[in-house]
């Protein structure tokens, strides 16, 4: 039984199934090297306040450093049978220091040992989640730059509405990744809270700094609560729930990827590099890498479900349950940065193609909602000019001829204040460089939302 840390209390060997169940290595051992950076800091301020002498506290940081640089060079590998990451470094510590290798837990416990390590782990993984997604928002951007005067089809209910640009609707997703950001860097914000220091859950009768511990691994400052710093996951459940949205986001613009790049769209096509073919149909293109990145989502948006229902029912403070954490929000992580990273080049080697994006404009009467506009501004209340173009529509569709089609003369037999200028108004070019108000598709507007985006980044 001394084989285990927590030896003491148990008379009998722990069988070896449950010994495998409880253990959470394969999950949390890539904490590594957060565990032996909270470790140096926590022996570094046991020897700052004398509860270990300065030479014990040296000796105890080398020797860490040491398990570090075995683990990076591969000279130590972690044991596939430990009970977790901290019972594991604490190990082979002892093994080579002896005695004093038991003398690093005092003050501390697993419970907030493993709150602390979460916490850096996840600290720096959400700041190269944030780097990913600036990555995908200058590709955004790049695109956007080059398309303010490519007109496409806006759509609502999945159908041609009104005209817009290619731009215009990438800054619409540039909006979403940089709110995306936004929601990282605030839980970020408040997750740098340092739990050590908590200990079980009621803190420590030896005389120790938390404040210095949390200085030392770049924390604005220590829990204010024992309690909840050793129980407190909603920073977990904060990150799965940006993970999800960010997702989400990514999973639309996928859906949009594989529309625009089908047949029947046609608006572009996707890089060799980024698309599959067909075991049976040889003339297929498929776009699976986005169809994959709109899959995953689910499993995403399941990790949060599950983060949640963990915690929904636990007393305070910390129970075994919270190991179930760890394999949700690393999942949920790990999923999105690789969306993003196959995301990003993809988009930035899609072809697109203006023409037919143009000519998608000309067929399903996209400039309706112009010719009730130039009704209204000669002075037709709109709820009337609207019915007016209804009829146009309708009698469109039976002489099969767009509005740009019609005479004068056939504009006349729905209302006489039409015009020639009916013409310009109902100009598709014309349709999207008028709609120049805060956020709309004509060029200036674009223009400025792009530098907006821009200046964000």
């Amino acid at each position: 039984m001394d084989k285990v840390m927590w030896a003491g209390r148990f008379e009998k060997e722990l069988d070896e199934k449950t010994n495998d169940f409880n253990s959470s290595i394969r999950v949390d051992g890539r904490m590594i090297e957060y565990d032996v950076q909270g470790s140096i800091a926590h022996a570094t301020m046991l020897g700052e306040v004398g509860v270990l002498t300065k030479e014990e506290s040296d000796k105890i940081v080398a020797g860490l450093s040491d398990i570090l640089a075995d683990v990076k060079s591969g000279a130590l590998s972690i044991d596939p049978k430990a009970e977790d990451v901290h019972m594991f470094v604490e190990a082979v510590l002892t093994d080579r220091l002896g005695d004093l290798g038991k003398k690093l837990h005092t003050a501390r416990s697993r419970n907030d040992q493993v709150a602390l390590d979460v916490r850096l782990y996840l600290r720096a993984e959400t700041e190269r989640v944030v780097e990913d997604i600036r990555g995908l928002l200058h590709t955004i951007v790049e695109i956007a730059e080059r398309s303010v005067d490519v007109i496409m089809p806006g759509h609502t209910h999945l159908q041609r509405a009104q005209p817009i640009t290619l731009a215009h609707h990438l800054v619409a997703y540039g909006e979403m990744f940089s709110r995306d950001i936004g929601r990282f860097l605030d839980a970020k914000k408040r997750m740098n809270e340092s739990p050590l220091g908590s200990c079980a859950l009621a803190g420590t009768t030896h005389p120790i700094d938390r404040f210095r511990t949390a200085d030392l691994l770049g924390f604005d400052g220590p829990c204010r609560n024992s309690l909840d710093g050793v129980s407190d996951r909603d920073f977990c459940v904060e990150l799965a729930a940006a993970c999800a949205l960010c997702m989400t986001h990514l999973s639309r613009f996928a859906e949009e990827i594989v529309l625009w790049t089908s047949r029947e769209f046609g608006y572009a096509e996707l890089d060799d590099a980024y698309s599959t073919g067909s075991s049976i149909m040889p003339q297929k293109k498929n776009s699976d890498i986005a169809e994959l990145v709109r899959g995953k989502t689910g499993r995403v948006n399941g990790n949060l479900v599950a983060l949640l229902t963990v915690l929904k029912g636990l007393p305070l403070a910390y129970n075994k349950d919270m190991q179930e954490d760890k394999e949700s929000i690393f999942d949920s992580m790990d999923t999105l940065k690789s969306c993003l990273e196959i995301f990003t080049p993809m988009l930035a080697s899609t072809k697109f193609f203006p023409e037919r994006m143009e000519e998608a404009c000309k067929d399903g009467f996209l400039n309706a909602t112009d010719c009730a506009d130039y009704l209204v501004k000669k002075g037709v209340p709109f709820r009337t000019a609207y019915k007016i173009t209804g009829r146009i529509v309708a009698y469109c569709i039976a002489k099969d001829k767009t509005m740009e089609e019609m005479s004068l003369e056939e504009y006349k037999e729905f209302c006489d204040l039409f015009d020639d200028g009916i013409y310009d108004a109902v100009n598709i070019k014309n349709c999207v460089q008028r709609r120049r108000s805060y956020g709309g598709p004509a060029r200036g507007e674009t223009l400025r939302a792009i530098e907006s985006l821009k200046a964000y980044l």
